[in-house]
């Protein structure tokens, strides 16, 4: 056999063209995009919301006047207590991310693929994409406007939307010239929503933090970022008598060799050395009668 008969034959293989591609497969293509898209924004939303976390766990102890040092907590302590936290909120989040993909096929579906094509225009549309980038950014600090002063609705959406279209519009509209770029968006954009949802979380458990010292009660947020509200009544070591009437202490924490208490009734913070403290009847999340408030042995 020659070598022109072996060059004929290779003639007659066809290349394989695109249109080749079942719906299916381009179905299946797309639907991994959006996951992958999906995930390019909520990892850096995560990784940004757990570092603010923890300025979070030191404005709550603040309130007690204490910091998470003085009372255990470090990141690897933190993290543990987290850890039923992280789970429940896998299994919340992938069932929906699971909803949210599928309502997005389903609305594509049904509006005769208008859905997509509305959002291939926009990202086709570079300032458009960039504009809803930046003021999406720009409302990102929304919780620190809350935390560094109290700024009435229209003051803090005039200055959302003026630090988004100023700060952002443009460097967003330059990056999204090559991939790379748009992918440096996606991070950025995540990173941003999880720094201002966590100063919002911080808001929120300062205020359960002075809802705990007015009312001795923890709500249920406190508990899922790791503080344990925890009672017992402080007895001495050496006779193991009640200490302080045999009242009720929430112990906030333990950290080389010393209790830190707090005294409801008197709205004091105070420290005992372990080795001349015992704890008696620990109670976790008690109850409390309706009504009740702390402060009622404060001497004026």
């Amino acid at each position: 056999m020659s070598s022109h008969h072996v060059a004929v034959d290779r003639t007659d293989i066809s290349p394989i063209s695109e249109s080749a591609t079942s719906p299916e497969d381009e179905s299946d293509g797309s639907v991994l995009g959006l996951l992958e898209r999906i995930g390019s924004v909520i990892v850096p939303i995560g990784v940004a919301l757990y570092a603010v976390l923890y300025l979070g766990v030191e404005e709550m102890y603040g309130v007690f006047g204490i910091n998470p040092q003085q009372a255990g907590i470090d990141q690897s302590v933190l993290l543990g207590r987290l850890m039923g936290t992280l789970v429940l909120m896998l299994l919340i989040s992938v069932p929906t991310l699971g909803l949210i993909v599928g309502f997005c096929w389903l609305a594509d579906r049904l509006t005769g693929g208008a859905l997509g094509r509305l959002v291939g225009g926009i990202r086709r549309r570079p300032w458009i994409a960039a504009l809803i980038a930046a003021l999406w950014c720009g409302a990102t600090y929304w919780g620190l406007f809350n935390i560094v002063g109290d700024l009435d609705l229209a003051v803090m959406v005039v200055i959302a939307v003026g630090l988004g279209v100023l700060t952002f519009l443009v460097p967003f509209r330059l990056l999204r010239r090559r991939p790379v770029g748009r992918a440096a968006t996606k991070v950025l954009v995540g990173a941003l929503t999880g720094i201002g949802l966590g100063f919002l979380l911080i808001l929120a458990m300062v205020k359960g933090a002075v809802e705990v010292q007015e009312t001795g009660q923890a709500n249920d947020l406190l508990g899922y970022v790791g503080f344990q509200d925890q009672w017992a009544v402080i007895k001495n070591a050496e006779d193991d008598k009640p200490l302080y009437d045999g009242r009720w202490m929430m112990l906030l924490g333990e950290s080389d060799g010393t209790y830190v208490f707090y005294d409801c009734d008197k709205l004091e913070t105070f420290r005992r050395p372990m080795e001349t403290t015992n704890l008696g009847d620990i109670q976790l999340d008690p109850e409390r009668e309706k009504g009740f408030t702390c402060g009622g042995l404060v001497t004026n």
